[in-house]
């Protein structure tokens, strides 16, 4: 997997492409959130649009991501997941935790 990140508009926007699988990719981005928690970012979309492929411990990431800004007053979204991701999200009832929206945009 890889990803980059940027502050856009006072949101911590990380976009994802490849396969989350958790390992050390998850170890950077709990670090990217760490820094963007400690400069009050209390916003995070997450661009899954490239995403092909999430396995459990990538699922692990996202709701430790969830949990890390909502523990802070935060709130995290999920940018345009691809038809797979979007089964994946309700199989798992992640629909349900996560807001997913469509476009940035839609983050106030």
């Amino acid at each position: 997997m890889t990803f980059q990140h940027e502050i856009n508009q006072g949101h911590l926007v990380i976009r994802l492409s490849g396969d989350l699988i958790g390992e050390n990719d998850g170890t950077n981005l709990l670090g990217i959130v760490t820094d963007a928690l400690q400069n009050k970012i209390s916003k995070c979309i997450i661009d899954i649009s490239n995403l092909r492929y999430i396995n459990s411990s990538g699922i692990g990431v996202l709701i430790t991501i969830l949990t890390k800004f909502r523990n802070k007053g935060g709130e995290v979204f999920l940018l345009k997941p691809s038809e797979s991701v979007k089964k994946l999200l309700v199989i798992t009832k992640l629909n349900s935790i996560f807001q997913v929206i469509q476009s940035e945009s839609e983050v106030v």
